[in-house]
C-alpha cells in the first residue's frame, strides 16, 4: 500500500494495513475512523462516486469489483492484516467477497451482515467475526431513549458496559464505603466529575451527585443498577 501523511504513531503501536470493502455509511465511517487511528486503509467500492468522494481522505481508494479473485490479487489483498467486508443490500457480492478474502488466507476477515439468515451464511463460510451493525446500534439507542443509561455497549450476549449518572443516595460516600461488586454484582471502571475527563476507579474514589460512572457487568444487575436513585 502507499504510505499515508498521517503523524507519527506512538512507539510500539503496529499500524494495520486494513482493506475495507464496500464504501457506503458504515464503510466509510469505519475506514475514516482506522484512519485517524493511525492504520492505513485500502478503500474499495464499485461506485466511482464513493471513491472518489474520499479520496485523499484514506491511505488508497479504488473502484473494483471484489466478487472477482484475480481483482482482489492485483490489489494485493493477500497481504492485508484484515479487511472488512461493509457491502450493504448487495447479499450475493457480499457473500462471494467473504468467501475469496477466506481463501486468500486473510487472518482476519470481518464481514457486515444485514439479517441473521444472511450472517448465518456468512458464519458458516468461515468469517472471523460477523457484525450486525443496525441491530446493535437498535439496541444501544432503545437503552438511551428509554433513560436507563447514557450509553450502552455489549461487550458480548450477557456483558454490557454503560455510562450513567450517579445515584443521588451514593453522593460523598467511597467504593469501598459502598461495596458495589458484592452488593449489586457490577463494577465501577471510571468516573467523571460533570464534564472533566474520566478518570479510572479506585477503592478510595468518592462519588459526587452529577458524576457520571462507567460500569461493566452482566446485563440483568447491570439493568437493576441503573435504575437505583
Amino acid at each position: 500500500m502507499p504510505k499515508s501523511n498521517k503523524p507519527t504513531r506512538k512507539r510500539g503501536f503496529h499500524a494495520a494495513n486494513v482493506a475495507v470493502i464496500g464504501l457506503g455509511r458504515f464503510g466509510s465511517a469505519l475506514a475514516l475512523e482506522l484512519v485517524a487511528s493511525g492504520h492505513q486503509v485500502l478503500g474499495i467500492d464499485t461506485d466511482e462516486r464513493l471513491v472518489q468522494s474520499l479520496a485523499g481522505e484514506l491511505t488508497h481508494v479504488v473502484t473494483a469489483d471484489t466478487t472477482d479473485e484475480e481483482t482482489l490479487r492485483e490489489l494485493g489483498l493477500a497481504d492485508v492484516d484484515s479487511a472488512v467486508v461493509a457491502i450493504g443490500a448487495d447479499l450475493e457480492s457480499s457473500i462471494l467477497t467473504t468467501s475469496l478474502l477466506l481463501q486468500l488466507g486473510i487472518k482476519q476477515v470481518w464481514a457486515k451482515a444485514n439479517s441473521k439468515s444472511h450472517g448465518k451464511i456468512l458464519q458458516q463460510l468461515g468469517a472471523h467475526h460477523v457484525i450486525f451493525p443496525e441491530y446493535e446500534m437498535g439496541r444501544r439507542v432503545a437503552h438511551m431513549v428509554s433513560g436507563e443509561s447514557l450509553d450502552y455497549v455489549h461487550i458480548d450476549e450477557d456483558f454490557v458496559m454503560v455510562k450513567a449518572v450517579c445515584p443521588e443516595s451514593f453522593s460523598g460516600q467511597t467504593l469501598a464505603d459502598l461495596k458495589i461488586r458484592s452488593t449489586y454484582g457490577v463494577t465501577v471502571v471510571a468516573t467523571s466529575h460533570g464534564d472533566s475527563e474520566y478518570s479510572p476507579a479506585f477503592p478510595d474514589t468518592v462519588l459526587n451527585t452529577g458524576d457520571f460512572l462507567v460500569v461493566a457487568g452482566r446485563k440483568a444487575p447491570l439493568d437493576e443498577f441503573v435504575q437505583l436513585d
